[in-house]
């Protein structure tokens, strides 16, 4: 078999043929691109470079069939650029040092369209049936960028170290995200002399704007300013839910903030997941319909599953383990949002069962009008106006044992307590009205 003939890339080259370059380090401020159907380009591991992060390394537009693998780019404002395309395949490449917001500086933006994308090492616009498996997409801003995308296969890439997102998903769907690395994606925003955020929206994945039915299974996201940060409601109020996805076996503890948000969104499920040493485990704010099983939530600060507004949750044969709450619900009347998901005016209809609770402060609280379910709201104002009473939740069969109180119950009707093992807490069961509420 004849040996491919190996080219040396030059600025602003376009490919129409299979093509492997010659392996070196070459300065390419305007990259190269490919413009054919059903070809290969074998990098041969050579490095392009580009000048002060400004443009594009690799463009795709408009095509299909394409193999890219064995690829370096570094310098550029996004490494590989692709639109509309379909039936892609990028593997085995190392991309790094594209544009960045500079650090400690900005709370980024989750909504940005991508015509004002920040800077990363891949991004996908428009382009389905693909598969992008064993890169390197370290050490940037952002690892993979999707927007608009469908039938992707994400597999076993590594994007540690970003200062925004890992991987990225903008109205994304019907997708498979696995065995991925998105550990250490953080940032720090500064405010005032004394004071900052840790974390500021940096996550390692960011699922927003319609990412529906995608999977997401045996992901780390570890240490990261979130963990798994799925929002469904944009600053405007537009519900945007992020609905029927599935998080099974991926591990975003240790975060600052929270390993798993889901914010506004339906009929999610997290099955054998790891939520440890964050702030929340779960934060789950105004979406309905999730499901929780075979998940483990170990000391985290605040809360394992904390959720305002939440209704129709499953919550079964869970693991909390040292939190400062179990499982935290509470209600609260927020103007804005009662506009845009009127369904969600309270905590209603959950079903708590089989679970492990041990050594938690409050292993199950839930409590009409709250802040953060654990502060009074002011009696005036837009805050004032009371949400309808929570209702209608099982708690049943759970083992809780060691904790400071086992269920706490304010201001909540219609519950239904069955088959519960409390043993060696300081208080097993609280449960008491609040002003104007029956119990």
């Amino acid at each position: 078999m004849r040996k491919t003939k190996q080219v040396v890339p030059t600025d602003g080259m376009v490919i129409t043929t299979d093509t492997v370059l010659h392996p070196g380090v070459y300065e390419l401020p305007l990259g190269i691109s490919i413009a054919a159907d059903g070809i290969t380009l074998d990098g041969s591991n050579a490095l392009l470079l580009g000048r002060e992060r400004q443009g594009r390394g690799l463009t795709l537009q408009d095509i299909k069939g394409v193999t890219v693998k064995n690829l370096r780019l570094a310098e550029y404002e996004h490494g590989i650029h692709a639109h509309q395309c379909t039936d892609l395949e990028i593997s085995g490449c190392q991309i790094t040092s594209t544009a960045e917001v500079p650090h400690n500086s900005i709370f980024l933006d989750i909504w940005l369209p991508v015509s004002r994308a920040y800077g990363g090492g891949i991004l996908l616009w428009d382009v389905s049936q693909s598969r992008v498996t064993e890169n390197d997409l370290s050490h940037q801003m952002n690892g993979l960028l999707t927007y608009n995308c469908r039938d992707l296969t994400i597999r076993g890439n590594l994007a540690n170290y970003c200062s925004g997102f890992g991987f990225h998903l903008y109205c994304t769907c019907d997708s498979l995200f696995e065995d991925n690395f998105a550990d250490f994606c953080c940032r720090y925003q500064p405010r005032g002399e004394r004071h900052g955020h840790m974390g500021a929206d940096a996550a390692g994945f960011l699922i927003v704007y319609n990412s529906c039915r995608n999977v997401f299974r045996s992901n780390y996201a570890r240490l990261g300013g979130d963990g798994f940060f799925l929002a469904g409601l944009t600053p405007d109020f537009e519900s945007v839910g992020c609905d029927n996805n599935l998080f099974e076996s991926n591990d975003g503890s240790y975060s600052p903030n929270i390993a798993f948000e889901a914010t506004f969104s339906r009929g999610n499920r997290y099955l054998k997941n790891l939520a440890n040493h964050c702030n929340y485990g779960f934060w789950m704010g105004f979406s309905r319909q999730f499901t929780l099983e075979d998940n483990h939530m170990i000391g985290n600060n605040q809360a394992g599953i904390a959720v305002e507004n939440g209704f129709g949750f499953q919550v079964q044969n869970n693991t909390f383990q040292d939190n400062g709450h179990g499982v935290l619900l509470w209600s609260k009347h927020i103007p804005g949002f009662a506009r845009a998901v009127p369904e969600n005016d309270t905590s209603y209809d959950w079903l708590i069962e089989n679970n492990t609770f041990t050594g938690d402060g409050k292993a199950i609280r839930i409590v009409a009008d709250q802040d953060h379910g654990i502060r009074p709201l002011p009696t005036s104002g837009e805050w004032g106006t009371p949400a309808p009473t929570p209702h209608d939740h099982t708690i049943r069969e759970n083992k809780i044992q060691h904790s400071r109180v086992g269920i706490e119950l304010v201001g909540v009707k219609n519950s239904i307590l069955d088959g519960n093992h409390l043993d060696h807490n300081v208080e097993d069961l609280i449960e008491k009205a609040k002003p104007g509420f029956k119990a």
